[in-house]
């Protein structure tokens, strides 16, 4: 059943999209700016008879979550960027054992308490592992209301599909406003083989999911078994949207929140007669480096901008392979106009010109 809602807020969208896609359970504890997703959750889970914990913690949340996902149940925590960072010893213990699990971090400014306003300074802890060991999380990054809630039932699917943490990375702004969602629950929840899950050993041989593997030889195979996973991920799963690159010979990349005012500047930057395109990664782990390396092997050339000091900056400078890479930041107390970066935008692409 399709429904349209006039104004919705993108934390709202990622609970609709959490119960249209089976999820049950949930755990986590509250923190500016993303209260909204329990806020709401708490409220409609028990309708469809799942359970809302409020957590006395973030690091007692993950840890809850760990053990519900554990029986194969569809679950989720949410936090904003200091309760991730508490988060990140139960998420390398949920990734070393396989268990499916969503994260939702609608990040705010850091390092340290930092403040509540927008930023994009947790690309590095979400694409690179963020706690201790070799291991990744799927990350997909939303632009919109309406991506929150459909990457938030893509991010249930992919979970199961993979038996892999998956983290909803948005941030302050697009947790916060509001546009107009269609919510669309998927007609039938695609179900994986849960062979896996700890149901009770009643008349079955007992299963285990741990990530301690003491025996020699025993880690070295199962981190190979990850890393296995980890590619097969790079192979199917990248996402991205391109715009206007066919005749580019500048390429603007941004993801998130960042993205939709770099794509004005972008137009405005067309409207001045420059050929400049568009470039937003969705996934940001795997991060669309083979599509973005095609465009530097056209002769390319690159302009950056995020809501920090430069982190995806350093995926797109190994993609560009050698090829020059601008680059325009802005760390969180401010958020950059359309005009702001169209003029760093018309500086860059006059100088690869040599004009």
């Amino acid at each position: 059943m399709t429904d349209k809602h006039d104004l919705v807020k993108g934390n709202e969208a990622v609970a609709m999209g959490a119960l249209d896609a089976g999820c049950r359970y949930y755990f986590g504890y509250p923190i500016t700016p993303q209260s909204d997703i329990p806020e709401y959750l708490s409220y409609h889970l028990p309708k469809v008879g799942g359970e809302f914990v409020q957590a006395e913690s973030e690091v007692a949340a993950i840890n809850m979550l760990l053990g519900a996902a554990a029986t194969g149940v569809r679950a989720m925590t949410s936090s904003s960027s200091p309760g991730i960072s508490l988060m990140q010893e139960g998420l390398s213990y949920i990734a070393g054992s396989e268990i499916p699990t969503v994260v939702v971090n609608m990040s705010r400014s850091g390092p340290g308490l930092g403040g509540i306003a927008p930023s994009q300074g947790d690309y590095f802890q979400a694409v690179k592992g963020g706690g201790h060991g070799d291991y990744h999380l799927l990350v997909l990054a939303p632009n919109s209301v309406q991506e929150l809630y459909n990457l938030t039932i893509l991010s249930f699917e992919l979970a199961d599909k993979y038996r892999n943490p998956v983290m909803i990375l948005g941030d302050a702004m697009i947790g916060q406003m509001k546009e107009p969602l269609l919510r669309q629950p998927p007609e039938k929840i695609r179900e994986y083989p849960k062979d896996w899950a700890l149901t009770g050993a009643r008349g079955r041989p007992q299963r285990v999911l741990k990530s301690l593997y003491l025996k020699d030889g025993e880690l070295t195979a199962h981190n190979w078994k990850l890393h296995k996973k980890y590619e097969a991920m790079k192979r199917d799963e990248i996402r991205y949207e391109q715009v206007l690159t066919e005749d580019a010979e500048l390429v603007v990349v941004a993801f998130g929140s960042a993205a939709r005012i770099s794509l004005t500047s972008v137009m405005m930057a067309r409207e001045d007669g420059m050929k400049v395109g568009f470039f937003r990664p969705i996934t940001l782990f795997p991060f669309p480096e083979p599509q973005l390396a095609s465009l530097a092997e056209r002769g390319l050339k690159f302009f950056v901008t995020e809501l920090n000091t430069g982190q995806m900056l350093e995926d797109v400078k190994i993609a560009a392979q050698g090829k020059p890479v601008a680059f325009f930041g802005k760390p969180p107390g401010a958020l950059p106009t359309p005009e702001e970066i169209f003029e760093e935008i018309k500086k860059s692409y006059h100088s690869s010109q040599g004009n």
